[in-house]
């Protein structure tokens, strides 16, 4: 199974007040393990940067301009999400900006139902606690001390661990199975093995003619004689 973690930062909170993409970063897991695969693009906005963003994403201006602008980009995203399933963490706000930047190209939206909201979860399963990224890893124990700024790729990076603990930590299967690698031993329920080398018996040869002694006073009907 593939899932693609992702974080986007943004100029504001509106596209369709002309507010627009300027990073996006994803992360791959299959079978919820990461890859090492990732994706992540810098973003021409084609706007200036508000007024406090740059203290939010330490981007500004004069670097965005020379990196390109969606159009440019997109098809390579969705080349590189493909049809994975979207991890990110309140899903309907990067949702939004993105199939907003996907109309203006002219290319079709992402549907809802491919995102995995981590907030959503969060919120279910901690009713009442903090479920910011920062929250969660603190409550998780996940070291987040690099990250003095937002920025999508090491975010999504952090939302990876996060995730995988809210489905159950990073283990997220038990099975007394094979190590993993071995097809074979996936294929049916588990079995033990043999030992390769017997354990030594552990009855002395006295305690061994107790118990044929006591079988013997048993009589002919005993259990252990059939």
């Amino acid at each position: 199974m593939r899932e693609i973690v992702l974080d986007t930062e943004t100029t504001g909170f509106e596209p369709e007040s002309g507010d627009r993409i300027v990073e996006i970063g994803c992360v791959e897991l299959v079978n919820h393990v990461a890859t090492g695969e990732v994706y992540h693009q810098y973003i021409n906005p084609e706007r200036s940067m508000p007024q406090g963003a740059f203290e939010v994403h330490g981007l500004g201006d004069d670097f965005l301009k020379d990196h390109p602008v969606f159009a440019q980009v997109g098809q390579a995203f969705l080349d590189f999400i493909g049809d994975a399933k979207l991890v990110i963490h309140n899903a309907a706000f990067d949702m939004k900006f993105l199939n907003a930047e996907l109309d203006w190209m002219g290319l079709a939206r992402l549907p809802m139902d491919r995102a995995v909201d981590t907030l959503a979860i969060a919120r279910s399963k901690f009713p009442g606690s903090p479920a910011s990224l920062d929250a969660l890893c603190r409550r998780f124990g996940i070291d987040n001390g690099s990250r003095t700024k937002h920025g999508a790729l090491l975010d999504s990076e952090l939302l990876a661990e996060v995730y995988l603990e809210l489905i159950g930590g990073r283990q997220p299967t038990m099975s007394l199975t094979a190590e993993a690698g071995r097809d074979d031993a996936r294929s049916g329920p588990w079995t033990p093995m043999p030992r390769p080398t017997p354990l030594a018996p552990r009855l002395t040869e006295a305690e061994a003619a107790r118990h044929a002694a006591f079988v013997d006073g048993l009589g002919d009907d005993a259990l252990w004689r059939r």
